[in-house]
């Protein structure tokens, strides 16, 4: 079903008329990782990429190019409105370079492919919308070629037919879908802010020990009101050999915590339900039973030893994991949150061909334990900021339900958009 102006094009015909405006990345070795630099011209790979539609690219963790080896390959280089598909591996990936990215142009590698649209014709959101939907990544997952590393190419690509409205519908959808994701994009970085936020207070209080040396030099420790201040000794002892602030301890982290064993949880045995199911490398999907009460701390024990997760929720953690239960439970679950992701657990792995963490051996790391009326403070204003984070997330969740509700009935005409322009600008 489709309204009134829907057309359909080939790709190839909805290309901007200048020289590789359809093309792919450079050739193998010619851009491969011995040329890779810590600054300079960023290289888009498919760990920049996503199958996900509101992930339209990924700048972390980028490599780069010198400028000079990056002149070499401008066919290659994508810029914004540009859309960028992997052609290798996992091909229902989609890229859009805008307004959110971090850099102005960057280069596509070597199992990459770029799409520059004729902006006059379609609109280049619109066209990631359409790529990224089931639909579209369905038809690109079946022209696959190949089997152990699935492929798809330029030629493909460009046969590809689309069905799309005049250009004013286009950008109705645009700012229908966009504006869904711009909230979903704002509360992700605001929680983001908000666990940077806990993670400094973390680091202030117990790693660095600011407001401790702020007293010890007469000062009010900064951003501190009195009564917390007050929590905190004004001088330090040594202990074991260790300057800590005076009359806390050291303890062997067995004598305050226990690591408990996951369960086995096979994902054909899980039950769509509200419970998130923890795998050692965070989140693997839901369940509707919890394993343990939240909020929580899950600790990768196989596959990926020693990645610390927090739940804000009930979970279930299954057997790839421990769980962390409080032997006192006057001591702050959030402090060893924060606290276990600085003892560097995964080098204390057990020997053996699959990588694993062993307990017996984090057991007998030894922490910097606290009072417990500054546990508590801790807690407390943490378990604050967790609310917050919370909300966002669960704010999320429905803008995305939404989304993926109305994506499918936009880009196939079922839900009509009468006057797109007069509906923009009611906005």
């Amino acid at each position: 079903m489709s309204g009134k102006g829907w057309k359909s094009f080939h790709v190839k015909d909805l290309a901007k008329k200048v020289p590789n405006s359809l093309s792919t990345g450079p050739f193998g070795s010619a851009i491969s990782s011995k040329f890779f630099k810590e600054s300079g011209i960023p290289v888009i790979r498919g760990s920049n990429l996503s199958s996900d539609i509101g992930i339209r690219l990924i700048d972390k963790d980028l490599v780069y190019l010198t400028t000079e080896k990056a002149s070499e390959f401008q066919r290659s280089v994508v810029r914004k409105g540009d859309l960028i598909f992997t052609c290798w591996g996992t091909i229902n990936q989609v890229g859009l370079i805008d307004k959110r990215s971090k850099f102005s142009e960057y280069i596509i590698s070597n199992k990459q492919m770029k799409f520059t649209p004729d902006n006059s014709q379609v609109d280049s959101l619109f066209l990631y919308y359409l790529f990224s939907s089931p639909l579209m990544s369905q038809k690109i997952l079946d022209c696959g070629i190949g089997s152990s590393v699935p492929g798809f190419n330029l030629g493909q690509l460009k046969s590809m037919q689309l069905h799309i409205p005049l250009l004013p519908t286009q950008k109705a959808i645009d700012h229908i879908l966009g504006t869904l994701d711009d909230k979903i994009e704002l509360n992700l970085r605001m929680n983001e802010t908000l666990e940077s936020i806990a993670r400094a207070i973390f680091k202030s209080w117990f790693i660095d020990f600011d407001p401790v040396r702020a007293k010890a030099e007469g000062r009010q420790p900064e951003g501190m009101d009195t009564t917390t201040a007050a929590l905190f000794p004004s001088e330090f002892e040594i202990i074991e050999g260790q300057e800590i602030p005076k009359g806390w301890q050291v303890k062997p982290i067995s004598e305050v915590i226990e690591l408990a064993y996951g369960k086995a949880l096979k994902e054909e045995n899980r039950i769509q339900g509200n419970i998130p199911v923890y795998g050692s490398n965070g989140q693997i999907g839901w369940h509707n039973e919890k394993l343990a009460s939240g909020p929580g701390i899950i600790i990768g024990r196989k596959g990926n030893p020693g990645v610390v997760t927090w739940s804000k929720t009930d979970f279930f953690a299954i057997d790839t994991t421990f769980f962390v239960k409080l032997m006192d439970k006057k001591l702050s679950l959030q402090f060893f949150r924060f606290l276990l992701e600085y003892e560097d657990l995964p080098s204390l792995g057990a020997d053996s061909a699959v990588p694993g963490l062993n307990r017996n051996h984090v057991y007998m790391s030894k922490i910097i334990l606290p009072n417990v009326e500054i546990l508590n403070k801790f807690e407390s204003s943490i378990s604050s900021l967790d609310q917050y984070l919370l909300k966002n997330e669960n704010q999320i969740k429905t803008l995305i339900s939404i989304r993926d509700t109305l994506l499918p009935k936009l880009l196939s005409g079922e839900l009509p958009i009468t006057n797109p322009d007069q509906f923009i600008k009611g906005i």
